[in-house]
């Protein structure tokens, strides 16, 4: 097939066109026929960002014919069931509510707490001592919540869903989409009764879904070598994650087994995302060795931009971090103060491996732009 230039793509109204433009591609075939069950337009998947992932940018993101995404790892039933009221207030397309599978109980050592308080008065206000002690919303209570919601789609992170939960879900026709770090969580999760796999590269930012937090940091596998592996392994559709930004990334995705591409950091610096601008500015001047995996933010492996602060903590003469959730909340004074302050330096800045080509436009823009090119890409190569 003829290469289809960027002007034809550009065109109102191309994205389903361009899906069902050949049946000899196995890509787009692939792509075509996972869209079709969603009621997609477009393989493109927002990735569920806690506390970057507000109605606005899913509206967007849904509006131009991908999936919306919302992360309710710090939400409670309310604010849940507000979210997809909201969501469902403004979007014309489907969206996808996430949980954080919990760890079990932290062990707490008072001691290295203090010395971990000690350190962070240096960069921001003294935690008290009661800090450590904050916790997450109820895991259950959450679960009744999404319920309620009801969305075509729920996904998890950090583990798996119990039977009874996955049982619910299938009652209701939901999908679960199941976030996977390696080959070996991915066999678990289908057996588990996962709907999709989404492969989660190790260059993803924020926090990766490993199923086991002590072993996030040493089983650090890319995307282009976990995708294929995955899809080798498993008979379910995979969605691709981690490091994917522009219409490259997508159609590299897409050719080596995926059915659709999630962004993260790709969507940060849309206006939608509404993230601090310090924040959004440091993104694209972040070249992927700029960025680093510390637990110095919430105890758990999550990836950020390499700042002062990150550098300090994760020094040989720095106190270790504490583990998940109490780490958060020892410093939760210091984002707070960084945040009011513009402080990048001190910020909590998510960044994927790709954040310089996040790109500060219209999430809606994006979308199109992000499928426009990869099918270029796709179909220039047919």
């Amino acid at each position: 097939m003829a290469a289809i230039t960027n002007a034809r793509l550009m065109r109102p109204g191309r994205e389903r066109q361009i899906l069902r433009m050949t049946d000899t591609h196995p890509a787009l075939a692939r792509a075509r026929a996972f869209c079709d069950r969603l009621g997609l337009r477009v393989p493109i998947l927002l990735a569920p960002m806690a506390g970057a992932c507000p109605p606005s940018l899913s509206i967007a993101v849904a509006n131009a014919g991908g999936l919306g995404a919302c992360s309710a790892l710090l939400m409670a039933r309310d604010s849940i069931l507000r979210w997809a009221a909201d969501f469902r207030g403004g979007g014309s397309g489907a969206f996808q509510l996430n949980l954080w599978v919990p760890d079990p109980a932290p062990k707490r050592d008072a001691a290295h707490e203090a010395e971990l308080r000690a350190f962070l008065a240096h960069w921001g206000p003294e935690p008290p001592p009661e800090a450590g002690d904050a916790t997450p919303p109820d895991f259950g209570a959450q679960c009744e919540a999404v319920l309620e919601a009801a969305p075509p789609i729920v996904s998890s992170v950090m583990g798996l869903y119990p039977p009874a939960f996955v049982a619910r879900l299938k009652a209701r026709n939901i999908l679960w989409f199941a976030n996977v770090s390696t080959v070996a969580e991915a066999r678990a999760a289908e057996a588990a009764g996962a709907d999709v796999i989404v492969a989660q590269g190790m260059e993803a930012g924020g926090h990766r879904g490993c199923f086991d937090a002590a072993s996030a940091e040493r089983q650090m596998v890319g995307l282009f070598a976990l995708l294929p592996a995955v899809v080798d392994t498993v008979r379910l559709p995979v969605v691709a994650t981690g490091g994917i930004a522009d219409g490259r990334g997508v159609a590299a995705a897409l050719l080596l087994g995926a059915s659709a591409a999630q962004i993260g950091t790709g969507f940060l610096r849309c206006p939608e995302a509404q993230i601090h601008p310090a924040w959004a500015d440091a993104l694209a001047g972040t070249p992927p060795e700029g960025t680093l995996v510390s637990r110095v933010f919430s105890g758990r492996a999550g990836r950020s931009i390499a700042t002062d602060y990150v550098r300090a903590a994760t020094s040989a003469s720095t106190p270790r971090p504490a583990p998940y959730p109490v780490q958060r909340g020892l410093t939760a004074a210091l984002r707070t103060a960084a945040g009011k302050a513009g402080d990048i330096q001190r910020m909590q800045a998510w960044a994927g491996q790709s954040a310089a080509l996040a790109r500060p436009d219209p999430a809606g823009m994006l979308v199109q732009r992000l499928w426009q090119d990869a099918a270029a890409t796709l179909l220039g190569g047919a």
